[in-house]
């Protein structure tokens, strides 16, 4: 039988109520685009771009891509279900198509081929019937490019049923017949015309750095040097691309390290001689001099400290914020990815253990008519970016244990996506400290895991400018976690096996930043581009370079472990090439196709960029002029249950798998039924120890509108509160932090920059003064500038936002305590003091009251701290849980419902400071307070424990399923039934 060029195999259920997909979409699609919809079915389909006879691809079809059982298979387009249209979208050339990888991987020894390509590619059929009229193909179109399809990712048809019937094989778009070839950039002379270049080239640096630049290759030394190496006087794409790289905000962090002139109203100006050494650095510094668990702090991908004489661990959390925009799905699934490697990069690798996810999106019922030209509905991003960190997390086995998800109109035109990754090593792996890297002159460059595409090119210096109509599609990529989950599994065994000496990955710049910043540990390298593999041709050499196509890591390693090392990676087919060699000369050099193409100084690359100097000012947020209305408690309450950054993430959480690797001792989600909300995640990583790591978070961006200086000491204050809450001991509690900010750069069309600037200043002052007073280091951290966006000559800013994240250390694993009511008849404590602190709460919220943003006090918060965790060590707690957003009444609420008991309280026994009103009692949001229940029998020993705190027992948990609050005369402030608050509570968020 004759071969065919290329095949088509559409796959779909005999009974279409077998797939849940179809439903699902409709439902979703009924709820965003408010379209009616009967039905909504999905086929898949598979162009095999390979020669195959019938037979053959009979045997594909049957035996590989459908299930004979349920699915039926089609070498034709089929319509057999009842649809007005037919949208089949699939993807871009060049987008990584994971099914279609995988797929080719399964059909390659089915045709007796051995190679790397991928062959097929996938698709989705969406057949789609209008409830009682049909679907106009304006609502198709609608449905195709809103809902269904990104054209920066997809390619996309709308047909009607007859077209569709006739729809075959379509040949892949051809490939690039570009030559690769390497430019020579001539250096303008004047600063409009450098301004110019950087901003048309994406390169993202300042005039003065471009001047810099200018003014490097114009030495006599450098001239003559690359006049021996047979380069140009001006620099080559690839050079310049490489020092973008290289000095770009994401990378070199100028914004944090330059000179700042700070002012405030009424006081001199003072200097700041970068805030990361004045703030960050300096915490960690003060700190460590009473501890000697921090192992290596700032110097790696990711942080490291000790969990107990045997190993270590390691955290980092990053964002992804730009990607995340244009390609919700695409920029999370990166983003998770991307910090996966992080740990595994750290040090000589990290065995990860744990992912956690913080989101900001703007409001999921935004109006369609309020949403900007340009920006994606936040219910679509919403949906994408949860689905890019299940498919991250889930598909290479990593457990998502902890997050946050908040909602805002600042995040409309630029949410905010934070994902972490922890991990843990043995401290001493063959007879060498893990955590230490070292690179020998002579040691080979070997890049291990995915090809090189054009996906993911400029990334580095993309994040460090605003988001706009224009931004280029180049910078999206998307993930490939099963590619990635091969390859460290086979990393680990090879750092086992002593087989390599360094390891980074390929993140931002990809190896240019990857093999620049190892190269500073022998002193120089040398690079054979060509040697790189792609994942096709037509890449000029500076797009290998510092593409950030993913799943890549690079190792250094000795010349006699090579043959080993690959071997090792052929048997788990793992990719990997030797594309150079380190040396020690002091540069790095690139080569490609046998001639030099870049030659740069090491130190000038690394140590040669110019120093930002700015200003900074702060004033005084006015207070708005809103009206002040009056809400009743027990309707104040629900209410806020019901805000969507208070609601139930069930939904979300749900959906990830927390259980995987069978380590979870406290769980995202507690209590009789499992679905009450954890402060923090309590892991087991090893059977053989007692030693437990907790997993916690903070971030309230609402008080930075007024403070960030109380927003930072808050949020330190809330994540080491949530980790204490469920026993983690508050002398070993590590964070770090990630600052996400609107540009703080004054100039004309930035004219607030310097008061956004004052904001960071304070805010990094905050982190400061909360860490040092509750000893809580900061051993790793980011910072995210220029999360703006342009649209018609105005530029939109996120309100400034900072994420802190612990990783703490827990002595005992069978101690750990979980928030829910556990028992009738136990006593309710209140520990810390309640304030009139009403300022940004979310009663204020609701009625408009304003008032002051809640202080830290951090001797009497640590004093709390110590006090209940010493408490916990003696299982005397019964429940623990953080009060934060909605203060004690939302705080007491979800410890009964979580429980499934009732709970009776007096407001008046509450300690507070000053006479507070019964309503500013419960609401109030100040910090460093608790709600904990203790068993009888244990309440003298409790109370004898916490003596030297602020602290009071106001009431019982009971049997009834009453949530009753008593005020001024023993009347009931609030009395709501258990069931009613939850309902509340779980209701906003289930429709995700």
């Amino acid at each position: 039988m004759a071969a065919v060029a290329g095949r088509r195999v559409e796959v779909a259920f005999k009974d279409p109520g077998l797939d849940a997909r179809g439903p699902s979409i409709r439902n979703q699609i009924e709820q965003d685009l408010k379209i009616s919809l009967e039905s909504v079915h999905v086929h898949n389909v598979y162009y095999i771009d390979k020669d195959l006879n019938e037979e053959q691809v009979e045997f594909i079809a049957q035996d590989l891509l459908a299930d004979t059982v349920m699915q039926n298979h089609s070498l034709a387009s089929k319509c057999d279900q009842a649809a007005d249209w037919v949208i089949e979208v699939g993807y871009l050339p060049g987008v990584t198509d994971n099914v279609g990888r995988t797929t080719s991987e399964a059909i390659a020894p089915i045709l007796g081929l051995n190679e790397k390509s991928d062959f097929v590619r996938t698709a989705m059929a969406y057949l789609i019937k209008g409830r009682n009229v049909p679907l106009t193909r304006r609502e198709a179109e609608h449905i195709c490019v809103d809902f269904l399809a990104n054209p920066l990712v997809h390619t996309f048809e709308v047909l009607d049923r007859d077209a569709y019937s006739r729809v075959c094989y379509q040949p892949p778009n051809p490939l690039s017949e570009h030559r690769p070839s390497v430019n020579t950039v001539i250096l303008p002379e004047s600063d409009d015309e450098l301004e110019k270049l950087s901003r048309e080239g994406l390169l993202s640096l300042t005039v003065l750095e471009m001047r810099a630049i200018k003014e490097y290759f114009a030495r006599s030394q450098v001239k003559a040097e690359r006049d021996a190496a047979g380069l140009p006087d001006q620099p080559t794409d690839i050079e310049l691309e490489t020092v973008a790289q290289t000095w770009s905000e994401h990378c070199k962090h100028k914004i944090f390290n330059s000179l700042i002139t700070y002012s405030e109203a009424g006081s001199e100006p003072v200097v700041i001689d970068s805030l990361f050494n004045t703030y960050i650095r300096r915490a960690t510094t003060e700190i460590s001099r009473k501890s000697d668990w921090l192992v290596s702090v700032f110097n790696d991908n990711a942080g490291i400290v000790s969990l107990n004489d045997e190993y270590n661990l390691v955290f980092k959390v990053e964002t992804h914020n730009h990607p995340s925009a244009l390609d919700p799905y695409g920029g999370a699934l990166t983003g998770i990815v991307g910090v996966n490697r992080d740990p595994m990069g750290t040090g000589i690798g990290a065995e990860l253990i744990f992912n956690t996810d913080v989101f900001c999106f703007g409001p999921p019922d935004l109006p369609d008519e309020e949403l900007p030209s340009g920006i994606l509905h936040p219910r679509r991003i919403f949906r994408g970016v949860r689905k890019g960190v299940e498919d991250g997390g889930n598909k290479i086995g990593i457990p998502t244990v902890n997050g946050a998800i908040l909602f805002d109109d600042g995040y409309v035109h630029n949410p905010l996506v934070f994902c972490g990754t922890g991990g843990i090593m043995p401290k001493v792996i063959q007879g060498l400290p893990s955590h230490k890297k070292s690179i020998e002159p002579g040691d080979l460059v070997m890049m291990v895991g995915g090809r090189i595409g054009k996906d993911g090119i400029h990334g580095a210096t993309f994040s460090s400018v605003k988001l706009e109509e224009t931004t280029p599609p180049a910078v999206v990529q998307i993930g490939a976690p099963i590619v990635q989950k091969k390859m460290m599994d086979a990393l680990i065994d090879a750092r086992d096996q002593g087989l390599y000496r360094a390891i980074t990955d390929n993140g931002a710049g990809g190896l240019s930043s990857s093999v620049g910043e190892m190269a500073e540990f022998s002193g120089g390298v040398e690079v054979d581009l060509e040697k790189a593999p792609l994942k096709y041709p037509g890449l000029d050499p500076w797009e290998m370079w510092v593409s950030e196509s993913q799943e890549r890591m690079t190792l250094a390693v000795p010349p006699e472990k090579v043959d080993r090392l690959l071997a090792l990676f052929s048997s788990r087919d793992v990719e990997a090439t030797t594309i150079g060699i380190f040396t020690d000369d002091g540069y790095l050099s690139v080569s490609f196709d046998g001639k030099r193409i870049a030659k740069l100084g090491l130190d000038w690359l690394h140590k040669g960029l110019p120093r930002l100097e700015l200003e900074a000012r702060w004033e005084v947020a006015q207070k708005p002029n809103r009206p002040v209305v009056s809400v009743e408690p027990g309707i104040a309450l629900l209410r806020i249950l019901g805000n969507l950054n208070v609601a139930s993430k069930e939904s979300v959480i749900r959906q990830y798998d927390h259980e995987v690797q069978g380590s979870s001792v406290v769980k995202p989600l507690v209590g009789v039924a499992n679905d009450g909300p954890s402060d923090a995640a309590v892991l087991k990583p090893r059977d053989d120890a007692d030693e437990g790591v907790v997993v916690s978070c903070g971030i309230n961006h609402k008080y930075g509108l007024i403070d960030p200086y109380k927003m930072a000491m808050a949020a330190v204050d809330e994540t080491v509160r949530n980790a204490v809450a469920v026993g983690a001991d508050p002398s070993r509690v590590a964070i770090l932090d990630n600052f996400c900010w609107g540009n703080p750069i004054k100039s004309d069309k930035n004219p607030d920059g310097d008061l956004k600037l004052g904001q960071l200043v304070r805010a990094a002052r905050g982190c400061h003064d909360a860490a040092v007073a509750l000893d809580a280091p900061f051993i790793s951290g980011k910072d995210s500038f220029h999360n703006e966006y342009e649209l018609g000559g105005q530029t939109k800013a996120i309100p400034p936002t900072l994420l802190i994240s612990a990783m703490a250390v827990i002595e005992n694993t069978n101690l750990a305590v979980t928030m829910d009511a556990k028992a009738a008849g136990d006593y309710v404590y209140v520990m810390g003091l309640t304030k009139r602190e009403m300022g940004a709460s979310y009663y204020s919220e609701i009625t408009g009251f304003w008032g002051e943003v809640p202080g830290f006090d951090g001797q009497a918060a640590a004093r709390t701290y110590a006090a209940v965790h010493k408490a916990m060590t003696e299982g005397l707690v019964a429940s623990c849980h953080d009060c934060s957003e909605g203060g004690l009444a939302v705080a007491l609420a979800e410890t009964a419902f979580a429980g499934g008991l009732g709970l009776e309280i007096g407001v008046r026994k509450i300690k507070t400071d000053g006479a507070l009103s019964d309503v500013e009692t419960l609401f109030s949001e100040s910090n460093s307070r608790f709600v904990v229940s203790v068993n009888p029998t244990n309440t003298q020993a409790f109370e004898e424990i916490v003596r030297d705190t602020v602290w009071s027992r106001v009431g019982k948990i009971v049997e009834t399923d009453r949530f009753v609050c008593r005020g001024t005369d023993d009347r009931s402030v609030i009395e709501l039934d258990i069931h009613e608050l939850k309902e509340a509570w779980q209701k906003p968020l289930k429709w995700v």
